[in-house]
């Protein structure tokens, strides 16, 4: 059966866990569908979760897929077709860093996953899933998140292969890409296609393919790819042009002057990036805005169980480690050359009241 609505409505009661079977979703699809790399840690230091937990508590229905399968879609497609999208991302690690040391050494653990093996998720995990979400729901919108894809959205040094690559974008063939703490940017996208959606959801095969795929290039803290003969031009904005993937292989050093202007991109309020690649360009909206006090609070006091799945029998070690942790605030000032946090979360903080910090601490107690 599928669920036929056209907004959002309050839900009361939140399920201990988001669905990750058909029985759980009681029979209806779900709007969206979350695929990560790491095991269901229903903890908010986990992007997924928290991400779902949020939708969730906006009206819609969220399955989770964890740790798929990668040589056939059956895990993709056992909750249904989603009604809206997709959301893929590696994990909390890029996949490769997760795979090898620093001396490219093969990993004989995973901390993010039961029983601390290695092996359960692919490498470059964010290109191979929306690989087999294509495979199980073609047409579907497929949005692609986390670090992996935040850290690569734009022509990058790639440490495991020794070589430059081009944007995760153009490798995946997602339809966009979400860049740093992702609330307002996936809410966004997920308000804007339930608008178009029918009974039968979104399927970018069909008529409206177009329309929606328009509707959707001016959400701030998301990239977009645009075609030979796509014309877009950011309107009322400030356009900051990265040299071409072209002109960085043919002169290396070019890439930190691309990055550098990448980061000033990222900390700026309404600037706009641009990369040619073979042609196409990989389009970077202006950043998001951070959360203000307020909604972080009520994003952290989320009914979280702090708990990994109970399908797991075996713990999951990551969990050990931030089981009780608490996040009092989000970006830095810094600037560390040797850092990347200031690329994903920026360097204007965000930070939660005291308040809900210390309740926070007391439930945890």
């Amino acid at each position: 059966m599928t669920r036929k609505r056209t907004s959002p409505g309050p839900k009361s009661e939140p399920a201990s866990f988001l669905p990750v079977s058909a029985e759980e979703l009681g029979g209806v699809t779900p709007d969206i569908l979350l695929v990560t790399g790491d095991a269901y840690l229903d903890h908010p230091a986990f992007g997924p979760a928290l991400l779902g937990r949020m939708l969730e508590s906006r009206g819609y229905t969220v399955g989770m897929v964890a740790q798929p399968r990668w040589d056939r879609p059956d895990d993709i497609a056992r909750l249904g077709r989603p009604r809206l999208f997709a959301g893929v991302t590696a994990g909390a690690l890029d996949s490769m860093l997760a795979h090898y040391t620093a001396f490219r050494k093969k990993r004989r653990d995973d901390a993010y996953t039961p029983g601390g093996r290695s092996g359960n998720r692919p490498n470059r995990a964010v290109i191979v899933y929306t690989s087999i979400v294509r495979q199980a729901f073609p047409g579907l919108p497929v949005i692609i998140g986390g670090i992996e894809a935040s850290l690569r959205r734009a022509s990058h040094y790639d440490f495991w292969e020794d070589k430059l690559r081009r944007s995760i974008l153009l490798d995946s063939k997602a339809d966009l890409l979400v860049y740093g703490m992702a609330e307002r940017a996936v809410l966004e996208l997920a308000n804007r296609l339930a608008a178009f959606a029918d009974g039968d959801g979104i399927d970018l095969r069909g008529p409206d393919s177009e329309r929606v795929r328009q509707a959707l290039r001016d959400i701030p803290g998301t990239a977009f790819a645009a075609g030979k003969g796509d014309y877009f031009t950011p309107v009322g904005s400030d356009v900051v042009a990265l040299p071409s993937h072209e002109e960085i292989l043919a002169d290396p050093l070019r890439l930190m002057e691309a990055t550098l202007a990448l980061e000033r991109q990222a900390q700026a309020a309404d600037t706009w990036a641009v990369q040619e690649t073979s042609g196409r360009r990989v389009i970077i909206a202006p950043p998001s805005a951070p959360l203000s006090p307020e909604e972080l609070d009520a994003l952290y006091s989320l009914p979280f169980t702090r708990r990994s799945h109970p399908s797991y029998s075996e713990p999951v070690p990551a969990l050990a480690m931030i089981r009780f942790s608490l996040t009092s605030h989000r970006g830095c000032g810094g600037g560390c050359s040797f850092c990347s946090l200031t690329l994903h979360q920026g360097r204007r903080i965000a930070s939660r009241s005291a308040e809900s910090i210390i309740k926070e601490a007391r439930r945890l107690t």
